[in-house]
């Protein structure tokens, strides 16, 4: 794993779209190559979570089934292994770590004291498919992504659809949300946690929905919000949202950032291959973390991300 530099590749540049742009990051900041040597055949670097607390970040090195921790001015270490392949990496209100593990076909819960709580593995007694991202409300409630990855095999899989679900709290029930994606992946509440996007990798762009009080999405407000399609790599993946209501999602050619209406303002093309994940960090949470096929960077950005763990109402 080599450390971290400032880029001076001729693809990596903060692309301006809007002048709006610039009251969330400069066209000139510097964006940071911190590591790289993660990921393989069998997954990306992934899932990057901050926790403030320490003054780190966690990350999944899917393919090598490792858990990676980056101390800023330290660089990366192994922070535990295996993780029975996770991907998305966030933190419930308690500030535990809630992982979607590939390999156990399930989203998991870390205590305290080290032991692993199952949030759900299972829908209506058929084993959920490979659950990729998540995301955690400030009620308690956890939302996942669960896409239908292998058609060539679907003999080895209990479902026939992608799926996104609701967990409750006291984790007693599990809601289908959508059955209509094919390939769910990443997740993010609005800034109100009125909304909820969903990105869809293989149709290239972001859904949003508005959420009624239940919890549920109201399936008539289901929109575009956002077509991230090109002709460089990469496709949608892991989203997040700033404090003013920004989108920041991994999309072709780097991460793509529109304003709370959907409005394109520019791309931060980081140069490194498929933009796979998104965290905001740093004491202030305006350090924009992001992990690709096998690397870790970051950009400074003006304006804080939402916290996680997402802060109680």
């Amino acid at each position: 794993m080599s450390g971290g530099h400032a880029s001076s590749e001729s693809s990596t540049r903060i692309e301006q779209w809007a002048p709006e742009l610039e009251r969330i990051v400069s066209a000139s900041e510097p964006i940071q190559h911190l590591a790289d040597g993660f990921g393989g055949n069998l997954g990306p670097a992934e899932g990057p979570v901050w926790w403030k607390e320490g003054h780190y970040l966690l990350f999944s090195d899917i393919h090598n089934n490792k858990r990676m921790k980056y101390e800023p001015g330290r660089g990366v270490t192994v922070f535990q292994e295996p993780t029975n392949r996770a991907n998305g990496l966030t933190r419930d209100l308690q500030g535990r770590l809630v992982a979607c593990e590939h390999d156990s076909r399930r989203v998991s819960r870390q205590e305290l004291d080290g032991s692993i709580t199952v949030i759900a593995n299972s829908f209506q007694g058929r084993r959920l498919n490979r659950p990729n991202d998540v995301v955690v409300r400030s009620d308690g409630c956890i939302y996942f992504t669960d896409p239908w990855t292998s058609p060539a095999a679907p003999e080895q899989w209990d479902l026939t659809f992608s799926g996104v679900y609701r967990v409750t709290p006291d984790l007693g029930t599990i809601s289908l949300l959508a059955d209509d994606f094919v390939l769910p992946n990443g997740l993010a509440f609005s800034p109100d946690e009125q909304v909820l996007y969903i990105n869809d990798s293989r149709r290239g762009h972001i859904r949003a929905f508005d959420l009624m009080p239940s919890g549920m999405l109201a399936k008539q407000t289901d929109r575009v919000f956002a077509d991230l399609r090109g002709n460089e790599p990469g496709v949608p993946d892991g989203m997040k949202v700033d404090t003013e209501g920004n989108v920041y999602c991994g999309g072709a050619g780097g991460i793509w950032i529109m304003d709370r209406a959907g409005k394109k303002l520019g791309r931060i093309m980081h140069g490194a291959p498929a933009t796979t994940n998104l965290a905001f960090g740093g004491d202030d949470w305006q350090t924009l973390y992001f992990t690709s096929r096998n690397h870790l960077g970051s950009v400074n950005v003006k304006i804080a991300g939402l916290p996680v763990p997402a802060q109680k109402r």
